[in-house]
């Protein structure tokens, strides 16, 4: 179970790592910083605090999973997919900014947490919970790029 963690932090800070190296850029820019944003707009350390502490959760729910699930191929395809929806969603925001696009990745991104948290409830048992904080947070940060999208 420690390795499957370990591979699952890595796989998550990874998506992470790529996916700041637009964020930081993209946070700073002219562009970014002229935008109408949403008046429950958190402050910027609160975007680090919280996919800090959504990564570990997801890493030892993945991991439980792993070892829970008896069908890995379609766990492992819906991380995948999953993985690569969390780390487009940063290029295409602040590097491209296609804030409409943005918007589809983070609400299919949204959908699929969503999909996790309801499939594998039965079987993970009170693991579920460590998927509610990503699923929260993808909430509000879909309102965040919607509002975005509507006020810009």
């Amino acid at each position: 179970m420690i390795l499957r963690n370990v591979i699952f932090l890595l796989l998550n800070f990874g998506a992470l790592a790529i996916g700041s190296l637009f964020t930081s850029a993209g946070v700073s820019s002219d562009w970014y910083a002229n935008l109408a944003k949403a008046p429950w707009t958190p402050p910027g350390w609160v975007f680090g605090a919280a996919w800090t502490t959504i990564m570990i959760c997801f890493a030892f729910y993945m991991a439980k999973a792993w070892s829970a699930m008896s069908d890995r191929k379609t766990l492992g395809i819906l991380f995948g997919i999953q993985w690569v929806l969390n780390v487009i969603w940063n290029p295409l925001f602040f590097y491209f900014h296609a804030v409409s696009i943005g918007l589809l990745s983070i609400t299919s991104l949204t959908i699929l947490v969503g999909l996790f948290l309801i499939r594998y409830r039965n079987d993970l048992k009170y693991y579920t919970i460590l998927i509610l904080p990503y699923f929260i947070w993808l909430l509000i940060a879909t309102s965040l790029n919607g509002y975005i999208l509507v006020y810009n």
